[in-house]
């Protein structure tokens, strides 16, 4: 015995403004990418307190490697920061890359106030990409570090490796 149920074209139309709407969300993977790996940092580091966090992903030769990163911070005056990044090829040492988490080149969900000297700044911005010249495990090894600023605060920095 089969049962059929009504439906209104109301519902019809529901179903399909979801459908609609759901289409561009997934394509969002393509534009920015599919994370593969997220480095905490959250922490400036010093002389006295090094702050390294690792990452360590089996790449193949070709495959492109985006690097973001995701920031919450808030300064007076100036208070330039950077990610110096150490890379490893199996183990052994193959790149140093050092990024500007500011200068980015696509930026999502981007939020400064500048008020009297005071800025507050948050943002998730693509920094650059590394293509992988051969197939690998490599290890990200990366930590923060920025001009002496006794007003900055970092809330959130954290560099994100998307492919």
């Amino acid at each position: 015995m089969q049962y059929f149920y009504p439906v209104s074209s109301s519902s019809i139309n529901k179903l399909l403004a979801a459908l609609l709407l759901a289409v561009p969300l997934s394509s969002c993977g393509s534009l920015f990418g599919k994370e593969v790996a997220r480095l905490p940092i959250n922490a400036i580091s010093t002389p006295e307190q090094e702050v390294v966090k690792e990452a360590a992903l089996p790449l193949q030769k070709g495959e492109e490697l985006a690097l973001w990163s995701d920031m919450d911070m808030a300064y007076e005056g100036e208070a330039p920061v950077r990610f110096q990044v150490q890379v490893l090829k199996n183990g052994t040492a193959f790149q140093q890359l050092e990024l500007d988490p500011t200068d980015k080149n696509v930026t999502v969900g981007e939020v400064k106030t500048a008020v009297n000297g005071k800025t507050t700044w948050s943002f998730t911005g693509k920094n650059g990409s590394l293509t992988i010249p051969e197939t690998g495990t490599y290890t990200f090894k990366a930590r923060l570090v920025a001009a002496a600023n006794p007003t900055l605060k970092i809330t959130k920095a954290e560099l994100v490796l998307k492919k």
